[in-house]
């Protein structure tokens, strides 16, 4: 026995709905050939073109290593372009191609009938405190880091 039940565990509930999250994105994606971590790149690449490799790790939550994995690869499969900074030679700009581009779309469209699904399910307020709630718990959370 442990000293908390497991449905109790807010952190269960949360893993459950982003284990959930991600399988449908997954799928979402599968047209466009990309995973979700590929598509994150693209859709920040897409709003942030030449952005540092360091910066986008930030923006999709992944470590630096695995953030030069998710784009050594859309790179070998010519969905991005990376050339040294103007000022800072060691830093490489990251830039969709026209493929990646046509990727993104393709699997952003994906995405975004995912998350009008999910938003569906809950009225406007309740989404707005879903939000709220959800700002809660990662606040307590990075504070215990």
């Amino acid at each position: 026995m442990t000293s908390m039940p497991a449905q109790e565990r807010i952190g269960s509930h949360i893993k459950r709905a982003e284990q959930a999250l991600l399988a449908a994105k997954n799928t979402a994606c599968k047209p466009a050939a990309v995973t979700v971590p590929q598509y994150a790149a693209l859709l920040w690449l897409a709003e942030k073109p030449g952005i540092s490799a360091a910066a986008l790790s930030r923006l999709c939550g992944v470590t630096p290593p695995t953030m030069n994995t998710v784009l050594k690869n859309l790179q070998e499969r010519g969905f991005i372009e990376r050339t040294p900074h103007e000022w800072h030679g060691n830093v490489l700009e990251t830039r969709l191609t026209e493929q990646g581009r046509t990727a993104m779309e393709l699997a952003d469209a994906g995405a975004v009938r995912v998350e009008r699904a999910l938003a569906a399910e809950f009225s406007g307020e309740e989404r707005e405190r879903l939000i709220e709630l959800l700002g809660r718990c990662a606040q307590v959370l990075d504070a215990l880091k």
